[in-house]
């Protein structure tokens, strides 16, 4: 649905592109979860898809459509829940959306009927006449998805859109977000929380520096990543435990445990087998292949970032 093709840009005064030969897709009925440290480029690329940013180089189709002709003719295609809670704290949740519906071309019934399917979506009937600054932080990301819902949007851009919640309000927000994949949206996720991602993301696009390092299914993503086998042992000196575990890969310890990195052709099932061989009496043990952080962390190399 959504095709980005070679999506360059640079601020005016900039040293270096904030985007460079970014391109990926994002399909109906599918959520891709967009990754990427500070500075990496997912606002500005977000700010081109919502129209606050031009396209100096590159191009933007939705359908085959061009992204400029899309929001000048059917604008309401698109709706962006920003990170910042993008409502007036002075009104009501209804006044809210009333006043936002008002905005964006809705009218008389249908007005109300989106209205009401959008108070019911994210739960907030009972806080229809409650103060937006009055809710919770978690009711205040309800409204902010319940506001870009109002005019049924095929493609739906959440910026961080669980930033700040309690566990029961992301695990609400992210059964929603799902709902609307399932429902046929196009979904575009971004979010720091890793297991978020993991969780709910069909596709993964990793960016920075402006370009896609990444992109792909989990599967695809993890499938070469390293796996790591860590466990505890008894019977064994740590000599002769050290120098077997060295024979499947790199040995580190991890709080008193042994956290084993196998090499290529090593599994873990050959490595437990040969402790037990050599009459080490495992205690526990736990492995599995890496995860989303592991990969990030290594591709975009640098911790922190300001």
């Amino acid at each position: 649905m959504l095709a980005i093709r070679d999506l360059s840009f640079r601020y005016p005064g900039a040293d270096k592109p904030a985007l460079e030969g970014v391109s990926l897709d994002a399909a109906r009925g599918r959520i891709l979860g967009l990754l990427g440290p500070n500075g990496a480029g997912k606002t500005t690329l977000i700010s081109h898809l919502s129209g606050l940013l031009p396209v100096q180089h590159g191009d933007i189709a939705i359908d085959g459509q061009p992204l400029a002709v899309i929001r000048r003719n059917t604008p309401a295609r698109i709706a962006v829940a920003p990170q910042d809670y993008a409502f007036y704290p002075m009104l009501t949740v209804l006044e809210n959306l009333a006043c936002f519906a008002s905005a964006g071309g809705l009218g008389g019934s249908r007005k109300l009927q989106r209205i009401a399917a959008c108070l019911a979506f994210a739960q907030l009937e009972r806080f229809a006449k409650t103060r937006a600054e009055r809710l919770s932080g978690g009711l205040k990301r309800r409204l902010n998805l319940a506001i870009a819902l109002l005019p049924e949007p095929e493609i739906i851009l959440l910026d961080e859109p669980t930033v700040g919640v309690d566990p029961q309000s992301r695990a609400f927000l992210l059964d929603a977000v799902k709902t609307l994949a399932r429902n046929g949206a196009a979904i575009i996720y971004t979010s720091h929380y890793m297991e978020e991602i993991e969780a709910i993301a069909d596709r993964v696009v990793i960016i920075d520096d402006g370009t896609v390092l990444r992109d792909g299914t989990l599967d695809e993503l993890l499938g070469g990543v390293i796996v790591q086998v860590r466990l505890g042992v008894a019977g064994l000196s740590d000599t002769a435990l050290n120098a077997l575990l060295d024979c499947f890969g790199t040995v580190a310890q991890a709080g008193g445990d042994s956290l084993v990195t196998l090499a290529a052709g090593q599994t873990p099932v050959a490595l437990l087998a040969a402790v037990e061989a050599a009459g080490g009496r495992i205690r526990h043990a736990e492995f599995g292949r890496g995860n989303l952080e592991q990969l990030f962390m290594t591709l975009t190399r640098r911790p922190l970032r300001d």
